[in-house]
């Protein structure tokens, strides 16, 4: 959960039982923070950690992301962590062109439910993962998804080779558009005026009435879900399914993007945890625990590269019969990729969990190979040329070894990376970025 016009789970709300000591903090449309800098607009979204919101910045008359952790010690301690690795890549990207999220500012605020650690993060749009799903997971044309890479690694050889920082969690979910993909979210192209005092009734905080207002707006919100189900239902009973297949146009979305969240980030020569990333974009040696480095992002960032071309995940393991999640993803990734070799399949502190002496699983024993590039033709119906291009890129980054992998560096300047597009020059990110900073 970041800066996002569209952070927090779809269709659901944050529980209002976490509104209490050590929770979140209760905020209404108008609310000051830090001395009356910053006013909030409207609620971004909700995490397990925070609440965002719209805000806006008197200082500098511009709207931000606001920040608002659960006061409690441990998640005082998580937004410490995040503060200390946003601090560092905004202190080394002062023209804020390094496709990494901005920090602008950081305070406590004191509320009813305790000491709130607050952070300012620059505005952005909505997340891959929306991206993908606004697009009926179809899978974005190849222009589109260069210029999104081209984003993302830029990002990550900035944390990578500049920074000495491993972001461990990259996923759709934690890259954002620089923009929203409808302009009536974003409050400044839809000229949005800001609201710089409380609106009437809401002076004395009218706490009940807003509780009564957000349960009447869920209620509603579910309601107009269940009709939109039914209307589905008839219009698939009726034969008008395709409908739904009808592709829709991605053209006038910015393709910019940043990379964010930094709450499970860690400096490469100072780690903190054996587990990270999430169980998709998961490497295999954090699965064997073998140790790790800057090219378990390099693995996260290849499965989201496939997702953005296919609409589909590239590995989704599932527990079955003798078997757990691990090993299935395990499996999944050699039917893809090929036998992991037995010095990296038996090399890892897990291994003997999954791999038997001589670097066969232990519990799947038939393994069904599909290798990436009839992957990419067969299934998912790509052009012979383009999938093969794809695959040259891809395959590479998704090594079982993670020495071999390329850095984003060496991703940046691939062929695959620097095909001119007619729609799309490739021209220089940190332009393009300087350029949205200035505008910004």
């Amino acid at each position: 959960m970041s800066c996002s016009s569209s952070s927090g789970s779809e269709g659901e709300e944050e529980g209002f039982d976490s509104y209490r000591k050590g929770g979140y903090h209760a905020v209404r449309i108008g609310d000051p923070f830090s001395g009356g800098r910053y006013i909030a607009q409207r609620k971004l979204g909700w995490g397990q950690f925070s609440t965002v919101w719209l805000a806006y910045d008197t200082l500098s008359s511009s709207y931000v992301a606001l920040k608002i952790q659960k006061s409690a010690q441990q998640f005082a301690q998580a937004a410490l962590h995040e503060i200390e690795f946003l601090s560092a890549a905004a202190d080394g990207d002062l023209q804020n062109t390094k496709c990494v999220v901005r920090l602008i500012d950081h305070f406590k605020h004191a509320g009813p439910n305790g000491q709130h650690l607050c952070m300012v993060l620059e505005f952005l749009g909505d997340s891959l993962l929306r991206l993908i799903r606004y697009n009926r997971y179809k899978g974005l044309k190849m222009d589109k998804v260069r210029e999104i890479c081209r984003c993302v690694l830029t990002g990550l050889d900035y944390l990578h080779r500049e920074l000495g920082m491993i972001h461990s969690d990259l996923k759709p979910e934690n890259i954002l558009l620089c923009s929203t993909i409808d302009p009536a979210k974003d409050p400044v192209r839809s000229g949005l005026t800001p609201l710089l005092e409380k609106p009437e009734g809401n002076a004395n905080g009218g706490g009940g009435s807003s509780t009564m207002n957000l349960i009447e707006k869920k209620l509603k919100r579910r309601a107009k879900r269940a009709v939109a189900k039914i209307s589905e239902r008839r219009v698939s009973m009726v034969g008008g399914e395709a409908s739904s297949n009808t592709e829709r146009s991605l053209d006038g979305i910015d393709m910019r993007c940043k990379v964010v969240d930094f709450g499970n980030a860690c400096w490469a020569d100072k780690q903190f945890a054996e587990e990270i990333q999430t169980r998709q974009y998961r490497a295999p040696e954090v699965i064997l625990k073998s140790g790790y480095s800057f090219s378990v992002d390099m693995w996260s960032f290849g499965c989201t590269a496939f997702e953005l071309v296919t609409g589909d995940m590239l590995f989704a393991p599932k527990e079955g019969n003798g078997y757990g999640e691990d090993e299935d993803h395990l499996a999944l990734m050699m039917e893809l990729l090929g036998k992991m070799p037995r010095k990296i399949a038996i090399g890892g502190a897990k291994s003997k969990d999954y791999f038997d002496r001589h670097g066969d699983l232990k519990r799947i024993r038939r393994l069904k190979y599909w290798p990436l590039d009839r992957l990419l033709v067969d299934k998912y119906k790509l052009p012979e040329a383009e999938a093969k291009e794809f695959t040259e890129f891809l395959s590479p980054i998704l090594e079982f070894a993670p020495e071999k992998r390329p850095t984003a560096q060496q991703c940046l300047e691939h062929p695959w990376m620097n095909v001119v597009s007619t729609q799309n020059n490739a021209d220089n990110v940190e332009s393009q970025m300087r350029n949205l900073h200035i505008k910004g």
